[in-house]
C-alpha cells in the first residue's frame, strides 16, 4: 500500500500543490543532471585527468562499484518535500533555527562564498536566483532540505529552508521499517536471528540500488529516503557521490541513476537514424560536450521492483531468499540536455548489449 495519496485521491487543493511540485521538481533535475554530470565533468576537464567512465556492469542491479574516490566529482545530497516536515521528526532530520537558511546562519560558515548581501527571496525555487544560491549550498556537508513554507497561507511555495541537514535515523531501524511493510518480519529486525537481520540490511542496500558496503551521503540518502515514507507526501532525494560518478534520484517512481556515456559518431548517427532525425538534430540536443570524434551524453537506467521487492498480495509473512533479486533494469534511455525544450529521452538498450 502506497503511503502517499495518488492523485485521485486529493482534495482539488492538494492536486494543484501536487501539479506545482511536479512543475518545480523538473526544474530542479535539469539543476541536478547539470550539476552532477556535467559540472564534474568539467572540473575533471580543467585539471586535464581523464574522465572516468561509468561501465555498464555498474548499472546492474546488485553491481559492485569500485571503490574509488574521485575529487573532481561533485558530491551533494539534497531532499524535496511536497508539504512540510512536521516539527516532531527533527529527531532524526535534524532540522533546527541553527541551520535555517537565513542570512546570520550562512555568513556563519566562512566557506561559502556569500557576500554580505543576501536576498531572502532568493531561497525560494520560483526565484531568478535560486539556481545561484543552489550552487553556494550544494557543496556543504550533510544535506539541503527543500520543502512547502508552511507560512505561505494563501498559495503553495517552496523554499531551500535548511542546509547541513543531518539524517540520523539508523541504518537497523531504516531496514526493519522496510521489511515489515514488504512482510519479511512482522516487527522487530532480530526476531529471526542475528544472519536473518544481516540479509535484511543488505536487501535495504538492494532495494536502493546500491552495494550494502557503501557509506556517506548514498547510505543517508537511501535512509532519508525510507524515513519520509512516516509523512503522507511525495518527496523526491538527490544524492551524487565521488564514487559512483551518477546522481541518483530517489522518489514515489523508485530509483533512476543518471550517468555520462561516451558514443562514436558512427553509434550517434544509428541511434538518430533510428529515431528519425538527423546527426546534427541529435548532437544539437543530446550531446552534452564532444570529445575528438565522439559525443558525451548523459544516459538514465530506471529500475523497477520484483515481486520479491513489493508487498506480497495474500499480506503474508515470508522469508527473505537473499538470491533473488528485489530490483530490474525497467527502463534506459539517452537524456536531452539540460534545457532542452523539444525533444524527449531516447530509448537504448545499453546495460545489456
Amino acid at each position: 500500500m502506497a503511503f502517499w495519496c495518488v492523485r485521485e485521491e486529493l482534495s482539488q487543493k492538494n492536486r494543484l500543490r501536487r501539479s506545482y511540485y511536479e512543475l518545480l521538481r523538473d526544474e530542479l533535475d535539469q539543476q541536478m543532471l547539470q550539476y552532477a554530470l556535467i559540472d564534474s565533468y568539467n572540473k575533471f576537464i580543467l585539471k586535464n585527468i581523464p574522465y572516468p567512465f561509468v561501465e555498464k556492469r555498474e548499472l546492474k542491479p546488485r553491481a559492485r562499484i569500485p571503490a574509488v574516490e574521485y575529487e573532481c566529482q561533485n558530491a551533494f545530497l539534497v531532499i524535496f518535500l511536497e508539504d512540510s516536515i512536521p516539527a516532531i521528526h527533527k529527531k532524526y532530520i535534524r532540522f533546527f533555527q541553527t541551520n535555517k537558511t537565513i542570512k546570520a546562519n550562512l555568513l556563519r560558515y566562512e566557506t561559502l562564498p556569500l557576500s554580505g548581501k543576501f536576498d531572502r527571496s532568493q531561497k525560494y525555487l520560483e526565484s531568478t536566483h535560486f539556481n545561484d544560491l543552489m550552487e553556494i549550498l550544494l557543496p556543504v556537508d550533510y544535506a539541503l532540505l527543500i520543502q512547502r513554507d508552511a507560512a505561505s497561507k494563501k498559495k503553495d511555495r517552496f523554499n531551500l529552508s535548511h542546509f547541513h541537514v543531518k539524517i540520523d535515523w539508523p541504518i537497523a531501524d531504516a531496514a526493519e521499517d522496510l521489511a515489515t511493510s514488504l512482510r519479511y518480519i512482522s516487527k522487530d529486525l532480530y526476531e529471526r536471528g542475528d544472519k536473518y537481520a544481516e540479509d535484511v540490511q543488505k536487501k535495504f542496500f538492494e532495494y536502493h540500488c546500491l552495494p550494502s558496503e557503501v557509506g556517506g551521503r548514498r547510505t543517508a540518502a537511501i535512509v532519508a529516503a525510507q524515513y519520509l515514507k512516516k509523512i503522507s507526501c511525495i518527496s523526491t532525494v538527490y544524492t551524487g557521490s565521488s564514487e559512483s560518478r551518477a546522481l541518483i534520484r530517489i522518489s514515489e517512481r523508485g530509483v533512476s541513476k543518471s550517468i555520462l556515456m561516451m558514443l562514436t559518431v558512427d553509434e550517434m548517427g544509428q541511434i538518430a537514424e533510428a529515431n528519425g532525425m538527423t546527426l546534427r538534430t541529435f548532437k544539437k540536443n543530446y550531446v552534452v560536450t564532444h570529445t575528438q570524434n565522439n559525443g558525451v551524453c548523459i544516459f538514465q537506467a530506471t529500475y523497477s521492483f520484483t515481486n520479491h521487492g513489493r508487498p506480497p498480495d495474500d499480506g503474508k509473512l515470508r522469508d527473505i531468499k537473499p538470491d533473488l533479486n528485489w530490483l530490474t533494469v525497467g527502463g534506459q534511455h539517452i537524456l536531452p540536455k539540460p534545457g532542452v525544450w523539444k525533444y524527449p529521452p531516447i530509448s537504448l538498450n545499453f546495460i545489456y548489449t
